[in-house]
């Protein structure tokens, strides 16, 4: 995705002729960017021959995630909905894991029915309902315990998931209980050990950190783990400052681990696969002055984009069209909703604007379009997939009279 002159293409297609055809907000995926970056991750951590399970809950659009399929990759799953758009996507059972500290028997059941490779269990109450579920179904259940290795990640407080006040994985002691109890039970076969510590982690110190965490519980749990699941987190470079986790590192910290003990890695990352291959254009509906700034009044909303009103995350935001005019005012790029954290960004020094002009909100692939919503009664937005010069629709716009 890059301007050729003065215009914003995606791959070989100008994106404001995407905006006029398909009308906004408008969801737009590069397939080139999405083959690079998983074909990038796979060659980090070459070394280590892991098994990388896509996080679906950073986009769950089922063309994508055949894309994906596609590509090599399995899928790590949160609820029954994405278990099963996981396997309509074509993703084999062996593949997919499933992760999240309120699976309902239901959801369990329904794992187990499908034989998938993983429950990653994140109490001693899950563990029981596994077990008492595994034993109606007289089958024995692969799990593994994700544990909550009290590390601070160093990133957003609300997608911390490492710390001991997290509501995620269990303690070190509860950990080497549950290894004792399924040592003896006939229903449950403990194969994994599981942690994830957060998301948007761009530096190895957390990592680092988390590894050693783990040689302290299985030294002190003597127990050999076919799989260590090392969760994902790694994150990407919104600011376009050049910052990125340095992945090779990684590797070589996860090389040194494996040197002490033989067992397969198990990835789940979502954003370093999906975040930067999307975009969301919207165009331009009023440009209300104000004494020190002016409010760019967008047709997209946070229905559309969550993110900047739930984490205050920052997006980048770039015309479709450069000009060579600056403004001298403030703009602050804001949508319809009538919510003041109905904004996305504030900005100096860009160039003019006028109504009816398009933007583009950039890196949107991760946690765009799988947070959306219909607040306000909004129809959620329509998906493109772009490879080279064909386009595909992946999600069609919700019909307003549907919705009603």
């Amino acid at each position: 995705m890059r301007y050729k002159k003065e215009n914003f293409f995606i791959e070989k297609v100008k994106a404001s002729i995407l905006a006029k055809k398909y009308s906004t907000p408008l969801y737009c995926y590069s397939y080139r960017k999405l083959n690079e970056n998983i074909n990038s991750f796979k060659r980090s951590f070459k070394s280590v021959n892991p098994l990388i399970c896509f996080s679906v809950k950073s986009n769950a659009n089922k063309l994508l995630l055949n894309e994906i399929r596609k590509l090599g990759l399995g899928a790590d799953v949160v609820s029954i909905g994405e278990l099963v758009r996981a396997l309509k996507a074509g993703i084999k059972p062996n593949k997919i894991v499933f992760s999240g500290v309120g699976k309902t028997s239901k959801e369990i059941n329904y794992a187990i029915q499908k034989k998938i490779l993983l429950i990653n269990a994140e109490s001693k109450s899950e563990v029981l309902e596994i077990e008492r579920l595994a034993k109606i179904k007289k089958r024995k259940v692969n799990i593994g315990i994700r544990l909550n290795p009290n590390t601070d990640a160093k990133t957003l407080s609300q997608i911390s998931t490492g710390k001991k006040e997290n509501k995620f994985g269990v303690s070190e002691k509860a950990f080497l209980d549950l290894i004792i109890y399924s040592k003896k039970s006939n229903f449950i076969n403990l194969k994994c050990l599981s942690v994830h510590i957060g998301s948007q982690i761009l530096n190895n110190k957390p990592y680092e950190k988390m590894l050693k965490v783990l040689e302290k519980i299985i030294h002190k749990s003597k127990f050999n783990f076919e799989y260590i699941d090392l969760g994902g987190g790694m994150g990407i470079d919104y600011d376009n400052n050049k910052k990125y986790l340095n992945l090779q590192k990684y590797s070589h910290q996860i090389n040194e681990f494996l040197k002490k003990y033989k067992t397969k890695i198990i990835f789940e990352p979502g954003r370093a696969i999906i975040g930067n291959t999307g975009i969301l254009i919207s165009q331009i509906i009023y440009i209300k002055e104000g004494d020190n700034k002016n409010f760019i009044i967008l047709d997209a909303a946070m229905n559309d984009l969550m993110r900047p009103a739930l984490y205050n995350a920052k997006h980048r935001i770039i015309p479709l069209k450069k000009t060579n005019t600056k403004s001298n005012k403030i703009y602050e790029f804001v949508g319809p909703i009538c919510e003041s954290t109905d904004k996305f960004l504030t900005q100096k020094k860009f160039q003019k604007l006028k109504e009816k002009d398009f933007v583009a909100i950039c890196d949107v692939g991760a946690y765009g379009m799988s947070l959306s919503s219909n607040y306000n009664l909004r129809p959620k937005a329509t998906e493109i997939l772009i490879k080279n010069s064909k386009i595909q629709i992946i999600y069609k716009r919700q019909n307003l009279k549907d919705l009603i």
